[in-house]
């Protein structure tokens, strides 16, 4: 019962963290990954690249600027979030930001070739035409989302330096397996491994069957 109610307490904050980081990734990211699919703009190109770019930043080292902005000298020290599963958010949110904002522009500029005639005869502009592209890529999107979570809940080095791996606390499933792991408790952190594998499992089942529904629904409204 000790090992079952570890295990679940461990996945369940695993899923919080990651579940509540994607969230507020999508909320800021596919709006701006679909602004800059339709949008034009000065210096549009370099902030593509740099958005590409940083889907490459690796997790240490973003864990450690969250950890100095929220440190006790940081600019943000006096929230004290630091040790705490909102700092894992932010980390976790800053990692899969740039996912979600390049998969994002990929798909709208990819649907934007052929919806743009229909959007500029019915003169949709601004933001509604973003809303309005968002809502037609959202299977598309969909997928976007399950990538973005998938990165999200397998990532270990930012969420330990700005976590702490406390017990009760801040530890998670990639934390715990390699604490458990060096402890020699194999059996808990076999029992995590098989998790976080079934869960990977999930996530690329469901972009497998949100891909298919998606590309049924673009053959039947063809």
């Amino acid at each position: 019962m000790h090992l079952d109610a570890d295990v679940l307490e461990v996945v369940g904050l695993s899923l919080e963290v990651s579940l509540s980081a994607v969230l507020i990734a999508a909320i800021i990211g596919m709006p701006a990954g679909a602004a800059l699919a339709l949008w034009r703009f000065r210096g549009r190109q370099p902030v593509v690249v740099l958005i590409t770019a940083l889907m490459g930043l690796p997790p240490v080292l973003l864990g450690l600027i969250v950890y100095l902005m929220l440190s006790r000298s940081g600019p943000l020290g006096v929230l004290g979030l630091l040790y705490t599963p909102a700092a894992m958010i932010i980390a976790q949110t800053l990692l899969v930001l740039p996912i979600v904002v390049a998969l994002s522009q990929r798909v709208i500029a990819g649907m934007w070739e052929e919806y743009a005639e229909l959007m500029q005869s019915l003169n949709v502009r601004g933001w509604r035409l973003i809303a309005t592209m968002l809502y037609e890529a959202r299977f598309a999107l969909m997928t976007v989302g399950l990538a973005a979570f998938g990165r999200a809940i397998a990532e270990v080095g930012a969420v330990m330096i700005v976590g702490g791996n406390i017990n009760h606390a801040t530890r998670v499933m990639t934390t715990a397996i390699a604490l458990e792991t060096s402890r020699g408790n194999l059996a808990l952190a076999v029992a995590l491994g098989v998790v976080l594998l079934l869960l990977a499992l999930v996530v690329n089942a469901g972009v497998h069957i949100i891909a298919r529904i998606s590309g049924e629904k673009d053959m039947v409204s063809a």
